[in-house]
C-alpha cells in the first residue's frame, strides 16, 4: 500500500494551486478529484502508521481511483501520457 501511495503521489500533481488546475476546457472538476485522492492517500497512511492492514481490495479501491481520477487529469491535460 505505501508503494502504491508513493507511486500515485508522483504521478498526480497534487501540489498544483486552484489557479494552475483550472484550465479553459474543463472535463469534471480536476480541483475536486485532486482533493479527494489527497485526503484517500492521507487516510491511508494514517491508517498505515497505527498499525492498519490493508486486503487487496483496499488496494484495489485505491489504484481503481487513482486510476480514473488519471484519466480525467489527462483528458484535462494536467498530466503527460
Amino acid at each position: 500500500m505505501r508503494y502504491l501511495i508513493q507511486e500515485v503521489r508522483k504521478a498526480l500533481p497534487l501540489d498544483l494551486s486552484p489557479p494552475e488546475v483550472c484550465t479553459d476546457e474543463c472535463r469534471g472538476c480536476s480541483i475536486k478529484l485532486l482533493e479527494y485522492i489527497a485526503m484517500e492517500l492521507e487516510s491511508w497512511e494514517c491508517r498505515l502508521d497505527d498499525g492498519d492492514i490493508p486486503n487487496f481490495g483496499d488496494l484495489k479501491k485505491l489504484a481503481r481511483s487513482s486510476n480514473k481520477i488519471y484519466l480525467a487529469l489527462l483528458k484535462n491535460g494536467l498530466v503527460g501520457s
